[in-house]
């Protein structure tokens, strides 16, 4: 999907939170999307170690269990959007969002 948006380039996956750190140790990208059911660390764990080494990069995360409880865990460690995995056709609306410097949270847009 993410391939699709004529001016977007995915430049990276990873297939946990430590490989998302490993990467982004070797390119700058314009926002990240997190999963927040990974292996090893969870989607909130590896934004907190994401923002500590790339504060100024946006994150998205997607989850299958959205909820006002997560959202504010997910700000509270810097996550600036989220999107339930049962509404993934707002994650494009998302990421434009994230990319005007705009919080997006699904649940509550």
């Amino acid at each position: 999907m993410l391939q699709q948006h004529q001016s977007w380039t995915v430049c990276g996956e990873a297939a946990s939170g430590q490989d998302a750190l490993n990467q982004l140790q070797q390119m700058t990208p314009d926002i990240i999307v997190l999963d927040f059911l990974m292996p090893g660390m969870n989607g909130l764990q590896t934004a907190q170690a994401i923002n500590k080494v790339a504060p100024a990069v946006p994150i998205l995360m997607l989850t299958m269990h959205l909820s006002h409880q997560l959202i504010e865990e997910a700000r509270n460690v810097g996550i600036r959007g989220a999107v339930g995995k049962c509404d993934a056709g707002r994650v494009v609306e998302g990421l434009e969002a994230l990319l005007r410097n705009e919080h997006y949270f699904s649940l509550v847009n």
